[in-house]
């Protein structure tokens, strides 16, 4: 049967396919949507891990046991991952394992577009890249044979425009797992420096196993061209690279680590010029050179950012470029209408605090009218950041500073923290902005939500009782939408001479069943044009077609739930609609 597939979604049927017993990930675009289709097939048991560094973890404590397992993230996601990451290269995999790695080039949802064929290259195990949706079904069943076969994890390369572009996919049959067969093995998996020792060096015999069959594996192929020009790719790019240039020859490859050196020789001996066309760093560019291939790469084509056929072809032959592009005006993200992260973002403003933020929808507390948050490092840096900040600021002015944290990234990277600014006697105010979901990425389940991925109800954690357990004493919960509750209790624990945490509780209004119930409007005749309520940065409030009054969307209002912009209103010029 032909189903029309995301990159995803073909991800999710060649684990099905492939055997797959274990799934476990953390939610991170583009990698999102793998698990939450690997979680339909019931025969594969999935799950949310904490963070990425846990999910793999999980994965490799399957593999121990013979069942085929994996881990997928987005590429930062594997930053995380990678202390387990390494020490998985060094141990093998008894049963298959393969790791998602999910790139996204142009940052459409990232703090940065690092490349990570290179994690593949330092780990010294393999890199598979698909360039559609079929390959990446297909290419994730052969990702574990290949694990299986060379004893070793596999990490398998996605990107944005894979992960999400549909085409068509043939899907096949799954193949029965296999039983569990556990058994201890202290040389190999206790890695003591004893044991390690050996285990480097049965790495590098894998690695050079690996080369071979890099050299002669159908994941690299050939499509015969123009002797003109030859083009080297992988991944996505091939699909720019055939666009832009439909005549060339092309070396598609497959499997980019380890480099098949004989072959990309053998294939430039055919052709003029060789083109290397690569989205992020020149790894390919550079293990050609490194055989002695004369290349053209990236002093034509970028390095920054997303690629596209314009690009490709504009890049290597800017005359014969054919491709245009639409002037599209720019449209900054918002927090959703209703959105219970607004308050607490207005009154952090409103006195003029420092605040140290992390990475989820609150990132966008950042942007004007609410311009409220200082910084966004990385996942979890919010109260480490905050905590570095005390430690060098004057005692006055450390008292401005906040930590503003979700709360899935809370949990995912978020309690070191808090418990660093314990044990280290800081004095600021951690604040988890709590709308029960990661909601970012979609809505998934999160330790702090109360259900798992497949929607079974689990422990919700307690966050009073966690803070009290590292040596909070003060604790403090508000409702998100009491404006002047939040904002009093924010000025209060930030006085105070002791570190505090204040989760501001409102459930994602995307999830919110009274969202939109009794929408309000603005009273033109009571509105002075302030501007109060637009500072909320509420984008269901702008002026009205004079410009002398503000005008509240009742399509976009989220009603009853909200009501932040009345509260905030000097002349009570927000009122409900009548019906």
């Amino acid at each position: 049967m032909v189903e029309l597939l995301s990159g995803n979604e073909a991800v999710a049927r060649g684990a099905f396919e492939a055997g797959v017993a274990v799934a476990a990930a953390y939610p991170g675009t583009p990698s999102t949507e793998i698990l939450e289709n690997v979680a339909k097939y019931k025969e594969i048991y999935s799950e949310w891990s904490p963070n990425e560094k846990a999910a793999l973890e999980v994965a490799i404590g399957a593999s121990f046991t013979g069942k085929r397992a994996m881990a997928a993230m987005k590429h930062v996601g594997v930053n995380v991952a990678a202390d387990p990451l390494f020490s998985a290269a060094y141990i093998g995999a008894s049963g298959g394992l393969v790791i998602v790695s999910a790139d996204d080039p142009g940052m459409h949802s990232s703090q940065n577009e690092q490349d990570n064929r290179h994690y593949g290259k330092l780990a010294k195990i393999p890199v598979i890249e698909p360039s559609d949706s079929q390959e990446a079904k297909d290419f994730f069943v052969r990702a574990f044979e290949i694990s299986e076969q060379f004893d070793t994890p596999v990490l398998f390369r996605m990107s944005t425009r894979v992960c999400h572009a549909l085409t068509p996919v043939e899907e096949g049959e799954r193949t029965p797992p296999v039983e569990a067969t556990y058994e201890k093995d202290f040389s190999r998996r206790v890695l003591v420096p004893a044991n390690a020792r050996p285990r480097h060096v049965l790495v590098e015999k894998r690695l050079v196993e690996l080369e071979k069959f890099a050299e002669t594996t159908d994941l690299n192929r050939e499509i015969e061209g123009e002797r003109s020009i030859g083009v080297i790719t992988s991944g996505i790019s091939y699909q720019y690279a055939r666009e832009a240039f439909p005549g060339a020859s092309f070396l598609k490859l497959g499997i980019c680590f380890p480099f098949p050196a004989e072959r990309v020789k053998a294939f430039a001996a055919k052709v003029d010029t060789v083109y290397v066309i690569e989205e992020g760093e020149p790894f390919i560019e550079e293990a050609a050179r490194l055989a002695g291939v004369t290349v053209i790469g990236k002093e034509k084509i970028s390095l920054c950012g997303e690629l596209n056929q314009r690009l490709v072809r504009e890049s290597f032959e800017p005359k014969k470029a054919e491709f245009s592009r639409a002037d599209v005006p720019g449209r900054p993200p918002v927090l959703c209408p209703g959105c219970p992260h607004r308050a607490a973002f207005a009154s952090i403003r409103k006195l003029r605090l420092h605040a140290m933020g992390d990475i989820g929808c609150y990132t966008l507390g950042a942007l004007p009218p609410l311009n409220a948050m200082d910084a966004c490092v990385c996942m979890g840096a919010s109260i480490t950041t905050a905590h570095g900040m005390e430690k060098a600021l004057s005692p006055d002015e450390a008292k401005k500073i906040v930590a503003v944290i979700g709360d899935s990234t809370f949990v995912h990277t978020g309690l070191t923290g808090l418990i660093n600014m314990v044990y280290n006697k800081a004095t600021f105010t951690a604040i988890i902005v709590d709308n029960s979901i990661t909601a970012m990425t979609g809505h998934q389940e999160h330790p702090g939500s109360g259900k798992t991925l497949g929607g079974e109800a689990t422990y919700k954690i307690d966050y009073e009782s966690l803070a009290k357990a590292v040596g909070i004493t003060r604790f403090e919960r508000v409702d998100a939408y009491d404006v002047k509750k939040v904002h009093e209790t924010i000025k209060a624990e930030t006085a105070a001479d002791a570190p505090s945490l204040i989760v501001v509780e409102g459930l994602c209004i995307l999830r919110n069943p009274e969202a939109g119930q009794s929408p309000r409007f603005v009273d033109e005749e009571l509105c002075i044009n302030c501007g109060m309520c637009r500072k909320t940065g509420c984008p269901a409030l702008s002026k009205n077609d004079a410009g002398d009054k503000s005008h509240l969307s009742a399509a976009l209002c989220a009603g009853q739930v909200c009501n932040v912009c009345a509260q905030v209103c000097p002349k009570d010029a927000i009122k409900p609609l009548e019906k």
